[in-house]
């Protein structure tokens, strides 16, 4: 059975056909598998990333591999391969659109690696997701993650020629054994509003700036 643009040879043809089962259908669905097929990539993804950039810290190795390892990612995956016509819906999210939506696909990918970890193996598996991940892992840029979120935020803004972000102090509390700041990353032009929390006003524009980023890829 061809999957992920990949051949296979299923020892039981029942666990790929489950991770392919949208919960819409009924109880044996794909969520388990997804949340093996979450685990096994992130494993995957980590260490081709850790024997591949060396120069890299841990912080910017996390960095790159959430681009890809996110919802959006796995997403084009799917349709790249053409995931969507394999997988089950029920009938009230076939008529929403579910073979089209994001999360759906995204789901399917994770459940697909899931199955293939328990029916084939880990090394197997290993070798699989590596196989379909290799259109985006040969595009990786380390240059993109090294530069801190404000500035890439900055830079996606500016090319949309958009007005640059604003960032406000909403809070300041003290947690049990330090401070904690709560800021709001705003993008007026496009309505867009994030907060988060950081241990100095810095960090917590940081981390604002770097959920603004994703929104910012979530919704393009």
């Amino acid at each position: 059975m061809k999957i992920l643009g990949q051949n296979l040879d299923w020892s039981d043809e029942s666990i790929i056909q489950q991770a392919l089962t949208h919960r819409s259908v009924g109880k044996n669905n794909n969520e388990r598998l997804e949340f093996l097929g979450d685990s096994i990539l992130s494993l995957v993804v980590s260490t081709h990333l850790y024997q591949s950039y060396q120069e890299l810290t841990e912080g910017e190795l996390s960095r790159l591999r959430s681009q890809l390892v996110k919802g959006k990612t796995l997403a084009e995956v799917a349709r790249y391969y053409q995931l969507g016509s394999q997988i089950r819906l029920g009938a009230g999210e076939i008529k929403s659109g579910g073979v089209n939506k994001s999360s759906v696909l995204a789901d399917a990918v994770e459940a697909v690696f899931g199955a293939v970890l328990l029916d084939q193996g880990f090394t197997i598996a290993s070798q699989f997701i590596e196989q379909v991940m290799q259109p985006w892992l040969i595009k990786v840029d380390p240059n993109v993650i090294k530069k801190d979120a404000k500035s890439h935020l900055q830079e996606i803004l500016q090319q949309q020629k958009l007005a640059l972000p604003e960032y406000h102090l909403l809070d300041e509390y003290e947690s049990k054994q330090d401070i904690k700041f709560l800021v709001l990353c705003e993008v007026p032009s496009l309505g867009l509003r994030i907060e988060s929390i950081g241990s100095s006003i810095k960090k917590a524009e940081q981390s604002a700036a770097s959920k603004m980023i994703d929104l910012l890829e979530e919704t393009r």
